[in-house]
């Protein structure tokens, strides 16, 4: 029987980025299997300087919160383009397409929100290209 919680470091969670062929643009430590997490995804994003997003996405149901921890940069939704820096927190609707871009520093953040299955899809977009 589950002790009902779970801990990790999310420095021991696998890079998902270069197996994916997005190595070069930012790690992503997807971490809601690790954590044993049913209804809630999490994950640990690091952006390499001067480097956006490899894709745009977005979901049919699952609202996501981003939170940035570290240095600064810009995040796109659909048309809007905001600057973000550490500890803004930033909600986006399902419906509206997102990617972000990293500053002289790099910009770490994670994101999270509810885990709907098969619930994102990739956007077309020049800016992430």
């Amino acid at each position: 029987m589950s002790s009902g919680h779970s801990r990790i470091n999310l420095a021991d969670v696998a890079d998902a980025a270069p197996g994916n062929g997005f190595g070069d643009r930012w790690e992503a430590r997807v971490a809601r299997a690790d954590l044993d997490a049913e209804q809630t995804g999490l994950t640990h994003f690091r952006l390499r300087p001067g480097k956006r997003s490899p894709f745009m996405h977005r979901h049919q149901r699952a609202e996501e919160v981003y939170v940035v921890l570290r240095g600064t940069g810009r995040i796109k939704l659909d048309d809007e383009i905001l600057d973000v820096r550490a500890l803004d927190a930033v909600r986006v609707a399902p419906e509206v397409a997102r990617a972000f871009e990293a500053g002289p520093e790099g910009l770490e953040f994670i994101a999270f929100g509810p885990h709907r299955e098969a619930d994102g899809e990739t956007v077309e977009d020049r800016w992430v290209d």
